[in-house]
């Protein structure tokens, strides 16, 4: 790196390292930021991202190398070392007191007082001026659990401007946001850029990287790969840079052969959130459902797995009529769910990785309520191999794996079940490029195979990549069902607004 450019940088890294035991999570890494600009961070999931990021903000101590902050070497020991000194960073899930107020959670630990009295108008007025600078007329006074996601995101971002942080590192931001709710946030980005704040963009999504970011470098394995000017750089370029090998974005679905009999077939079904919805499942296929946040996808799925009841309509697997009051009749007749949240609705992040697969078809192996506890781990070691998940060993918890190797372990669940029908809501969400690559594959396998996918999905190109067929819903309505032929962005926006 040249001083050249360490001269008009705002933070300059180098050669750091870190290990941990036996890992090194990063490899004499060097990069540098500058003042104003938006720099993005990206890499697969175990790349070495949030060990930095952590360093930045003294959450956790280098074991070499130099970090310089605004000219100055810096060795932060813990996180208001850091924050005293201007850096902020806003982690993916807000780290907010839910039951406290926007003014609480502003100014937690940072509370204005003169013998011993809070001065509640002040925080009060600088709450309110904080709000306006990320362009929220919320009242102070609000409980944060009955706000938005992107309304909580944008307060964490105007918190971070309270504390005068002149580099703000946003980890994965827009993660839980709409398209509408991330241009707003891209908007408070750019307003932060013009007074001079520098950041650093943390993300997956690499078209929007492309978007918003001046510069964008990638990590892999630990070591330092490359940065890219924006404008040298493209999809294709950064993808390769972060695998280290060439992964093919092509669109690549087509219509599925059909049979004669659908596998499965909604018939006018209503329930909370989506009303009089009907379509045909075919074996092989892979139905796409498109829609913007609350266009009731995803409570319509549940309704179908068995987990929400429905107010009418009718549900037919293979021609026969079916109720189901709870999933585990829905299991029965071969339908299998990966749930939109797997930390909270799928996985059990404490529990080792092989009760985590092996779950749902414990009582096909079990003998007068006892475990064959052999055929559950030659089992669960099976599809560990066949899915290419990565783990130190099966009985490590969960929460221990990444997160491409979390949603692969909740599709060996369901696999091992042989299902006819796979229920697949938000599957590469928070995974990366690496991790979204394989999970593609491993759907193409499923449907060459015969199983029937239903893919929710917010990420519009993966619907497009992915899907036979595009069904898109408004407002809980089903607008339309287009192939992948005759569906565009275009079209499939237009439907999912309500203005086709």
């Amino acid at each position: 790196m040249s001083e050249e450019i360490n001269s008009g940088s705002i933070l300059a890294v180098k050669n750091v390292s870190k290990h941990f035991g036996g890992i090194q999570a990063l490899n004499s890494v060097s990069l540098d930021v500058r003042y104003g600009e938006v720099h993005a961070l990206v890499g697969e999931n175990g790349a070495g991202k949030s060990t930095l990021m952590n360093i930045l903000c003294g959450i956790i101590q280098r074991d070499s190398g130099e970090v310089i902050f605004k000219g100055r070497p810096v060795d932060f020991t813990d996180p208001n070392q850091a924050i005293q000194a201007g850096i902020a960073i806003i982690h993916q899930e807000p780290a907010m007191l839910p039951t406290l107020n926007v003014i609480d959670n502003m100014f937690m630990g940072r509370m204005k007082s003169h013998n011993g009295f809070i001065h509640w108008r002040e925080m009060e007025a600088r709450t309110r001026e904080y709000l306006e600078v990320v362009g929220l007329t919320l009242n102070p006074r609000a409980i944060v659990k009955d706000l938005t996601t992107s309304q909580r995101q944008l307060i964490e971002v105007a918190k971070a401007v309270s504390m005068d942080a002149s580099l703000i590192i946003m980890d994965e931001p827009n993660s839980s946001l709409s398209e509408a709710e991330t241009e707003r946030l891209f908007e408070v980005i750019r307003a932060l850029q013009q007074r001079n704040v520098s950041i650093i963009y943390v993300s997956h999504k690499i078209n929007e990287v492309l978007q918003i970011s001046d510069r964008i470098s990638v990590l892999r394995d630990g070591n330092f790969i490359g940065t890219v000017p924006k404008a040298d750089a493209s999809v294709e370029k950064i993808i390769e840079m972060m695998v280290g090998r060439k992964v093919d974005t092509r669109r690549q679905a087509g219509s599925a052969p059909r049979t004669e009999q659908p596998i499965l077939q909604v018939k006018n079904l209503s329930g909370e959130g989506f009303e009089d919805v009907s379509f045909d499942l075919y074996p092989g296929e892979i139905l796409g459902f498109a829609g913007l946040v609350g266009a009731g996808r995803s409570e319509m799925a549940r309704t179908i797995f068995g987990d929400c009841k429905p107010r009418s309509g009718q549900i037919q697997i293979e021609g026969k009529p079916v109720e189901f009051n709870i999933p585990k009749e829905a299991i029965r007749y071969g339908i299998g769910m990966i749930q939109e949240d797997r930390k909270v609705l799928s996985l059990f992040m404490e529990r080792p990785i092989l009760f985590n697969i092996s779950m749902a078809r414990l009582p096909r192996m079990a003998t007068n309520g006892f475990v064959r506890v052999g055929e559950e781990r030659q089992t669960a070691e099976s599809f560990v191999q066949s899915l290419n998940i990565r783990l130190s060993h099966l009985d490590a918890p969960v929460r221990s794996l990444s997160g491409g190797n979390q949603q692969k372990t909740v599709l060996a669940r369901w696999l091992s079940t042989n299902p006819k029908v796979l229920i697949m809501d938000e599957p590469t969400h928070g995974v990366d490029v690496g991790a979204k690559a394989e999970i593609y594959g491993l759907m193409r396998n499923l449907a060459r195979e015969g199983i029937a996918i239903i893919l929710i999905s917010s990420e519009l190109p993966e619907i497009m990549t992915m899907s036979d067929r595009i069904a898109v819903m408004h407002e809980g309505c089903l607008t339309g069902i287009l192939s992948n032929e005759e569906a565009t962005e275009s079209r499939i926006m237009s439907l999912a607004t309500g203005s086709a």
